[in-house]
């Protein structure tokens, strides 16, 4: 077994842009040997990444404490048990839960985020990808909180992305009218070919408010919206009244230096009574089963389509989250470090 446990911690806050020089490489001993009843020695397989976690990197109070200078970089993972003290969890169960960027982690049941083992079968990037929590957070996002009604107009910014791609393609089975906002057009072509979202914009080529009212001419019913800023004002612009709008993210100013100002036509919301919310997925990890139940059912029918970027190497990590934001991934961003024995 190995000696040295590889990590990369936390060096400097990003002021800006999120890269490798804000993380430090470092070769720390094993983890202890001893466990505590119910918990397990993992070995890190495959990294998820998020934009989400660029928000962790700030020492600001959020539904999650931020990384402290000197701690592992948190993110989502699927790792193999490879000492237990956990009854339900024997030495070689895959798990998925909250990693850090580090070979090897103790995962313990009173964590916020326990291990959970796979479902028989479940190779690691499907679990992080199209059944990981990307997904769950376009299933209960799009109809927990956007509730949409069959013939509907819903608008996805980000659509081309993990979320937004799994929200657009939901909202097509459920019988909405789908427009899906994308960057370039090997994404748009992607979300019409594979996605079968007939409407897309490219926001790149295309200005947005002339073409969400071109092809809203109804108005907007429900906006998911993963990008913030600009996009966010022209959606209110065109939201039908009573019309929701589900705050899932705002990647567009992720790595601002300084906070950009917010929409100046927020009075809509009352004129036209919309609704306004933002959501975290970890407030539904306890009907997870639910939704995954329901994608299972979508995917294996050829219903939803979904791409994966897997990049490999530990010394690549840092590299790899960065990419998120550079717009160089394509789906859902992993890393892969080892494969399950």
């Amino acid at each position: 077994m190995a000696t040295v446990n590889r990590q990369w911690l936390l060096k400097e806050r990003p002021l800006g842009m999120v890269g490798p020089e804000h993380f430090q490489l470092v070769e720390s001993p094993m983890p202890e040997p001893d466990l505590a009843a119910g918990e397990v020695l993992l070995k890190t397989l495959m990294l998820g990444f998020d934009p989400a976690m660029r928000g962790w990197l700030m020492d600001v109070p959020s539904y999650l404490p931020p990384v402290a200078i000197g701690e592992p970089m948190r993110a989502s993972g699927v790792g193999q048990v490879i000492r237990s003290e956990n009854p339900d969890l024997p030495v070689g169960t895959l798990v998925q839960g909250l990693s850090n960027w580090q070979e090897y982690s103790i995962g313990s049941p009173q964590s916020q985020l326990p291990p959970m083992p796979l479902p028989a079968g479940t190779p690691p990037n499907l679990a992080l990808s199209v059944f990981g929590t990307t997904s769950l957070t376009a299933y209960f996002g799009l109809l927990d909180v956007g509730q949409p009604r069959q013939g509907e107009t819903v608008l996805v910014s980000g659509a081309a992305g993990a979320t937004g791609s799994v929200v657009a393609q939901i909202a097509r089975l459920k019988g909405c009218k789908v427009v899906g906002i994308a960057g370039g057009q090997e994404k748009c072509d992607w979300l019409r070919n594979a996605c079968n979202i007939e409407a897309v914009i490219d926001y790149k080529q295309e200005s947005l408010d002339s073409r969400i009212g071109e092809l809203c001419p109804e108005g907007v019913n429900v906006f998911f919206d993963n990008v913030g800023g600009d996009t966010l004002q022209a959606a209110i612009n065109h939201m039908a009244d009573f019309g929701r709008l589900v705050l899932c993210g705002a990647i567009a100013g992720y790595n601002d230096e300084a906070p950009q100002p917010g929409p100046n036509n927020l009075m809509l919301l009352t004129t036209r009574r919309l609704r306004m919310e933002g959501f975290i997925v970890i407030d539904y990890l306890d009907r997870a089963a639910e939704a995954i139940d329901a994608l299972t059912e979508w995917v294996m029918a050829g219903e939803i389509a979904w791409r994966e970027d897997i990049q490999e190497g530990f010394e690549n990590i840092p590299a790899t989250l960065q990419r998120l934001f550079t717009g160089a991934n394509e789906g859902k961003q992993l890393l892969k470090l080892a494969e399950p024995v």
